[in-house]
């Protein structure tokens, strides 16, 4: 009987981890325009992975992975080795389907947003070698 509780409230934790992360980035995004950026994609998808918003400001083009925890530190941490990579992967095959962005340089940013709503920008959070 146990197994079967957990398993019905399972999709309920997966929608309402969803509808969290849509409000970060939503928050994310207001506070990248609010600064000046412009929003090119938004949970831009491909084979290879999604990248949650790509902004464009003064030659820089920044893919933004957004993530929402409690705490700063305990969004930081959820990014995974693995999960950078595909980001990465992801960033390559837009910059392939986008030949008319025009940029100076590329980065790879991350937004956290804490439990109360209030979103950071780690810049160049990490890099492609």
């Amino acid at each position: 009987m146990q197994k079967h509780i957990s398993m019905t409230r399972r999709p309920e934790r997966g929608l309402t981890a969803w509808q969290q992360g849509v409000k970060a980035e939503f928050i994310a995004e207001q506070a990248l325009v609010s600064h000046g950026w412009r929003i090119l994609l938004r949970r831009a998808r491909t084979p290879l992975g999604e990248i949650d918003l790509v902004a464009l400001k003064a030659g820089e083009l920044s893919f933004i992975e957004v993530k929402k925890r409690a705490t700063y530190s305990h969004a930081a941490e959820s990014i995974s080795e693995r999960q950078r990579s595909r980001i990465m992967d992801a960033a390559e095959v837009l910059l392939a389907t986008h030949p008319e962005w025009i940029y100076e340089t590329v980065v790879f940013d991350v937004i956290l947003v804490d439990g109360t709503g209030v979103p950071r920008r780690i810049r160049s959070a990490f890099w492609q070698s």
